[in-house]
């Protein structure tokens, strides 16, 4: 009996071997109405091997070395006097330039008398809680 059961193992890990490896090729050679490949298909690929990344693969060297600190220091000079430039360009944008000069008033202008607009007071909408 259990030269029966291993016969059977056997038979059954052999068979599910050879159909591991044949079964890239079936459906090739099936046709189209038992699930095969269409007619217009294109063929596989003739290479076999699969390329994977280069995963451990280092990238080379860097060819510049880093900034001295001289060159550092350079650099934050550079960087705090356009920051100066930038700030003092900010405030003399910001403080007001001379005015201009008076229009000359016509006959016209100087006759029309200036209206004032009244403030509306009123609230449109709901009334506020008291």
């Amino acid at each position: 009996m259990a030269l029966l059961q291993r016969t059977i193992v056997a038979v059954a890990m052999l068979a599910a071997l050879l159909a591991g490896c044949s079964a890239g090729s079936i459906g090739d050679t099936m046709p189209e109405s038992m699930g095969g490949l269409p007619a217009g298909a294109p063929a596989r690929p003739t290479v076999t091997n699969r390329q994977f990344p280069a995963v451990h693969d280092m990238p080379p060297p860097r060819s510049t070395q880093p900034m001295s600190e001289e060159d550092q220091v350079k650099v934050e000079k550079d960087l705090q006097a356009v920051r100066d430039r930038q700030n003092t360009a900010a405030k003399d944008e910001a403080t007001p330039s001379a005015p201009a000069p008076a229009a000359k008033t016509t006959a016209k202008t100087a006759a029309k008398p200036a209206v004032k607009k009244q403030n509306d007071t009123k609230t449109t909408g709901a009334k506020p809680n008291p």
